[in-house]
């Protein structure tokens, strides 16, 4: 995996083979940031990067400027990987060691952008669990997005939430505001 770009742009970072991850492309995680950069100031954002793995959007996020970040994971080899990174680095990353869910419901931080990446075999009721936990407990500072990657046999078409939702090969971004 590698950073694409940013104050670290072609940096590389090899995670350890253990870590029960499935790590967002670097094509598919371009297009995300080609739309995000369109969006927003990196510079300005808070962001929790929600089934952290190896850590790769929270630290294109980094690379980027943005001053806060907030990685949650349940595993403890992926949140030690992560924070280990992250001070090499020096990137803004707090890792939270969670159920994404539990942390959701008790969190009083609210974002600029929530990306959530989790399992492709989470149910369809369970995405929208996430999807609800940060409606419904106002975690989004305004203007702010809700970004699940999934995959594409998931259909959000019907949340009143969704603003849009892009396809790349077998992964879906679905976007979701309150406005």
């Amino acid at each position: 995996m590698r950073i694409i770009s940013g104050k670290y742009r072609g940096k590389r970072f090899v995670a350890p083979k253990n870590l029960p991850v499935r790590p967002t492309s670097d094509m598919h995680k371009e297009a995300l940031f080609n739309i995000l950069a369109n969006r927003y100031d990196f510079e300005e954002l808070k962001v929790a990067d929600l089934f952290s793995g190896t850590g790769n959007i929270a630290y294109e996020f980094a690379s980027r400027g943005a001053p806060e970040i907030i990685c949650v994971d349940a595993h403890p080899a992926c949140v030690r990987y992560i924070a280990r990174t992250s001070k090499e680095m020096d990137f803004p990353v707090v890792c939270v060691k969670s159920d994404v869910v539990k942390y959701l419901q008790k969190t009083h931080e609210k974002f600029d952008i929530i990306f959530a990446d989790p399992p492709y075999d989470f149910s369809q009721e369970q995405l929208e669990d996430i999807i609800n936990a940060v409606v419904e407990r106002e975690l989004l500072l305004p203007g702010g997005s809700l970004i699940v990657e999934h995959a594409k046999d998931r259909d959000f078409s019907e949340n009143q939430y969704l603003t849009e939702s892009r396809t790349y090969g077998g992964s879906v971004f679905s976007f979701f505001q309150v406005l």
